[in-house]
């Protein structure tokens, strides 16, 4: 068992490297030059869209709630201890390469919804799209779409069920003394009472749990930067420069070279926001919409959202504390940088915090893994799915996860790859539509 966890430790590791972190940021790149840079000249315009209903269109949810759903899946524990990450292993100038993949990211985000709702079907449990339908109908790769939905599936019962399961319950028993049954079991009702509904269940609860976690979460954090505002100049100095330098040694902090810096910002950023994953696409195929690119410029704010909101108010909160100098472990970092202002307080805030992102991942992934089953196994899967996916929940509450979270981890990698083949190969039709839909607009 030992040799096989870490065989897939190596094998999540390579993965991740720098081969894969490359592949990922430069389609974002080249896709933000094909596209003129839309991501930054339309991004207020995407943002009026959230709002927007398209009554009467085909579809399951509003594209509110498909931004929501998204969300739910993708702000998580990424957001708290993935930032933390970086800065314990890339120091401060990682959180500005966590910038530029959120930037880049967004582009890729955009093309994917485009390819997603484009290529979208109706299916007797609603709409049903994503990377697996793209690369079928329009890359003409039927197989490498049942690649990506395989990928998804194991990924879906891992990182999206098991691994956030145990994070809830874990530090519920750290901070209140919780025992991990009593979170499995709370966890296992709530979430069987929200999946069970379907997508249109998933959306309405997403669009009251999601905004309420992130503004809750800012507030606390704006509420720490009000009380050291004096430090955050000083903060965003440290970022710009050692973005191109590395970090020195200092207090517990072991300094960090121009290559961790980069490596550590970048994988954080893409494994936080899972732009180029092919995983956000699914949920933003059941947007009701009549246009392509309406639900892609919603869905392109999802990247925004993640990464350079909501993981730059995490890196702000720890660069004006002093914790990052001194040794703190990054499982800790966020935690305990919130507390040397807030005290229990802030303590508490985090808790809080992890424990619902962990609880939306879970909403959200259950959501991707549902399509993918139905895409290898047709719409009868999905009722069996939904049964085993609430059982696991108390499963990894009680349970030792590195060797699922490595092969889970392993999955998640691996869905990028049929799903940036197929982001490569559409480019042309990405850049079709979005000419259309802007010549339109400007008519």
């Amino acid at each position: 068992m030992l040799a096989i966890e870490s065989l897939l430790a190596t094998l999540s590791g390579w993965v991740w490297g720098p081969p894969m972190l490359t592949l990922l940021v430069g389609t974002g790149l080249y896709l933000t030059i094909l596209l003129k840079g839309m991501q930054f000249r339309a991004l207020p315009h995407a943002l009026r869209l959230i709002f927007r209903k398209d009554h009467g269109h085909a579809g399951d949810i509003s594209h509110f709630a498909a931004l929501m759903t998204a969300l739910a899946a993708t702000v998580g524990i990424g957001n708290i201890v993935g930032v933390a990450t970086a800065i314990t292993l890339g120091g401060p100038g990682a959180v500005f390469w966590m910038w530029m993949t959120g930037l880049v990211g967004m582009a890729t985000k955009y093309s994917e919804a485009v390819l997603a709702v484009k290529y979208r079907e109706k299916g007797p449990h609603g709409m049903r799209g994503g990377p697996m339908y793209y690369l079928a109908k329009g890359a003409g790769l039927p197989w490498l779409g049942w690649l990506f939905a395989a990928f998804t599936a194991f990924a879906t019962f891992g990182i999206g069920n098991m691994v956030q399961a145990n994070s809830a319950a874990t530090i519920l028993e750290t901070t209140f003394y919780i025992p991990p049954i009593i979170t499995g079991l709370v966890l296992m009702v709530l979430t069987g009472l929200v999946i069970l509904g379907g997508i249109r269940s998933i959306g309405r609860f997403s669009s009251w749990l999601v905004p309420f976690m992130i503004l809750g979460y800012m507030g606390g954090g704006l509420w720490v930067l009000a009380l050291n505002m004096n430090e955050i100049p000083h903060a965003f100095a440290l970022i710009f420069g050692h973005a191109f330098s590395g970090s020195a040694a200092t207090g517990g902090f072991a300094g960090a070279t121009l290559a961790a810096a980069m490596r550590y910002g970048i994988a954080r950023g893409v494994f936080s926001n899972e732009s180029g994953l092919g995983s956000a696409p699914i949920a933003a195929a059941a947007a009701r919409t009549n246009d392509p690119v309406k639900q892609a410029l919603v869905s392109m704010t999802q990247t925004f959202i993640d990464t350079l909101v909501v993981c730059t108010m995490t890196a702000l909160v720890i660069l004006t504390s002093t914790a990052w100098t001194q040794g703190v472990s990054a499982g800790e970092l966020t935690s305990v940088s919130f507390g040397q202002t807030l005290g229990r307080y802030g303590e508490i805030l985090v808790t809080v915090a992890t424990v619902l992102f962990a609880y939306s991942t879970l909403i959200g992934w259950n959501y991707y893994g549902e399509k993918a089953i139905e895409y290898l196994f047709g719409p009868k899967a999905i009722p069996p799915y939904r049964v085993i996916f609430v059982a696991l929940v108390i499963v990894g509450s009680l349970t030792s996860l590195e060797f699922v979270w490595n092969f889970s981890d392993l999955m998640n990698g691996l869905m990028a790859v049929p799903n940036l083949i197929a982001l490569l190969i559409l480019s042309p039709v990405i850049r079709q539509e979005t000419e259309r839909y802007f010549r339109e607009k400007n008519k």
